[in-house]
């Protein structure tokens, strides 16, 4: 990184609102973890005041424009330009790569921004950073990938996948070294990605949460709901929650509730009717923020088995709505999960041991039960939004974090 951010122009007493823009190659209506935390972090800016624009893909090719959408209850200014589907993947849709500096330099003749936040380094992050480079304007990048998260959807041969992740890391290190702040989401990520790119100084900011959204159910009942919230794709590998739950089928009366889409959907509901189990699992799809707020409030226990989670958005929710938390020891889920206190971590891929870890949960006394939600709850206060918001705003405006 060759910026500072260790001072501020702006005395405390003086400080006005920012035009901050933000580079998203994915976001409303998308529903992914990367897509939540900038429509998040940029509705929870526009509430404190600050003038915040977004660049990123038009939905249809020729629904391009400039709009002012809605996002969490704010009035953002939204820049689509136009873009095209990406067949591999259910929804991903991204602009021509030799476009976006064009894109770029036409949003930035027309917002004087203070400072750009680039969601991801991989074609409008990167034309917009270099574009805010050439001009003088500070960029703070926050990085939401892993292989995990693209292997799936290269089309290539793969032999060649690792040559591929290897060009695409080293370009990442060219567009995070024009940054003033290189952001993830936990020091877990933090240091995955200083490890993978040769790069230090890594800030772990949380994607935060406003956990008075959600509204946990602390009265004794039975227990039987297993839960799943996020995209229907492999790295998630809920294939082996399903055959966790076919498990613990003969002995207890569990059912599955899975809230996402994605295209391993259609191969899901396949594998639980070869599991005899497609009367005990219902598949929601894509609901709205409302019934998802209710999905988690019904449930007793949430599961993820993913192995490529830099933090998890859906973790985090199910914690602020008093869910023990059964999840896969990978990657970041382990710094929200305690094991034996709000939930248990399980081997990857091990059905066997989730579902005991998942058994444990259901069978669990109302004292030990109440204990884990409680424990969740405590344990998601360090994920506070406002806080969040605090520290990115800091970073924009060139000031010393704490610690």
């Amino acid at each position: 990184m060759t910026e500072s951010a260790t001072t501020s122009d702006t005395p405390a007493e003086a400080r006005r609102p920012l035009t901050i823009v933000m580079a998203c190659d994915t976001f409303s209506p998308d529903v992914n973890g990367a897509a939540r935390f900038a429509e998040r972090l940029s509705a929870g800016l526009a509430a404190r005041g600050h003038d915040v624009h977004v660049l990123t893909p038009s939905v249809g090719y020729f629904n391009g424009g400039t709009f002012v959408e809605e996002i969490e209850g704010q009035k953002l200014t939204v820049h689509r330009p136009p873009a095209v589907r990406w067949f591999p993947h259910d929804w991903l849709r991204f602009v021509w790569p030799w476009r976006a500096k064009h894109y770029a330099r036409k949003l930035l003749d027309e917002v004087d921004a203070d400072v750009v936040h680039s969601q991801s380094h991989i074609i409008l992050g990167r034309g917009l950073t270099r574009i805010a480079r050439q001009r003088g304007i500070p960029v703070v990048a926050t990085n939401h990938v892993m292989a995990e998260n693209i292997i799936d959807f290269t089309t290539l041969p793969p032999f060649l996948d690792k040559y591929a992740i290897k060009l695409a890391w080293d370009d990442a290190k060219r567009t995070f070294d024009m940054s003033r702040a290189v952001t993830t989401p936990t020091r877990k990520a933090a240091e995955f990605l200083e490890n993978t790119i040769d790069i230090d100084g890594v800030i772990a900011i949380s994607c935060g949460i406003d956990k008075r959204n959600y509204t946990p159910d602390l009265t004794p009942r039975p227990h039987r709901r297993v839960l799943f919230v996020g995209r229907l794709t492999t790295e998630k590998h809920v294939e082996v929650t399903l055959r966790a739950v076919a498990k613990l089928v003969p002995e207890l009366d569990v059912v599955f509730d899975v809230v996402g889409g994605g295209d391993q959907h259609r191969n899901l509901e396949q594998t639980a009717q070869q599991l005899g189990i497609q009367d005990r699992v219902t598949f929601y799809g894509r609901t709205s923020e409302e019934e998802l707020r209710a999905a988690y409030t019904r449930a007793d226990v949430f599961a993820i088995a993913s192995i490529a989670e830099l933090q998890s958005i859906a973790t985090m929710e199910a914690m602020a709505s008093g869910l023990p938390v059964v999840a896969a020891n990978a990657v970041a889920l382990p710094h929200l999960v305690q094991d034996g206190v709000n939930g248990y971590l399980f081997e990857p891929g091990n059905a066997d041991d989730l579902a005991d870890k998942l058994r444990r949960v259901l069978t669990a006394s109302p004292e030990e039960y109440l204990a884990m939600q409680e424990a969740s709850l405590k344990g998601v206060e360090i994920h506070d939004i406002e806080r969040t918001l605090d520290t990115f705003e800091k970073l924009y405006r060139g000031e010393p974090l704490e610690g």
